[in-house]
């Protein structure tokens, strides 16, 4: 163990973490989300949510300040009758104790958050039950 590290972030998770560099993207999905198929590197946090992985993610990782939108939402699909997650609203207040405004974070389609996943740097397999709680960060520079 050391000293300031969350114990939910694994050392796996640390190293990729470690290892990402400006601009490369990583992914926290939903109990839901296609991870094992989209993932180029997979790390499972199945006992855990995403908004306790995404603070711990966010005291260490810095978000890109060059870009418009570092954080990205999946939308709700045309024609989904769910009214707009309540989760969504756990994320933005999570940006704002971490210093980034509701201003950072971008609404993609299904099909498109699926494709920029499968590019991402690496996808973590949570065990959030909430839907629509897929969230991918850009590192920004430290």
């Amino acid at each position: 163990m050391l000293i300031g590290i969350p114990s939910i972030l694994s050392p796996e998770l640390l190293k990729i973490l470690m290892e990402m560099g400006h601009g490369d993207e990583i992914v926290i999905g939903d109990g839901n989300f296609p991870a094992a198929s989209c993932a180029k590197r997979l790390i499972r946090c199945d006992g855990h949510g995403v908004p306790p992985l995404l603070d711990s993610i966010l005291g260490l990782l810095p978000l890109d300040s060059y870009v418009r939108h570092p954080a990205a939402l999946m939308a709700v699909a045309d024609g989904d009758s769910a009214p707009t997650p309540v989760i969504w609203k756990e994320y933005e207040d999570i940006l704002n104790k971490h210093g980034y405004s509701a201003d950072s974070i971008e609404s993609i389609e299904r099909f498109a958050f699926y494709e920029r996943a499968k590019a991402a740097y690496a996808i973590i397999a949570t065990g959030e039950s909430a839907i629509y709680a897929n969230i991918i960060l850009k590192k920004g520079v430290v």
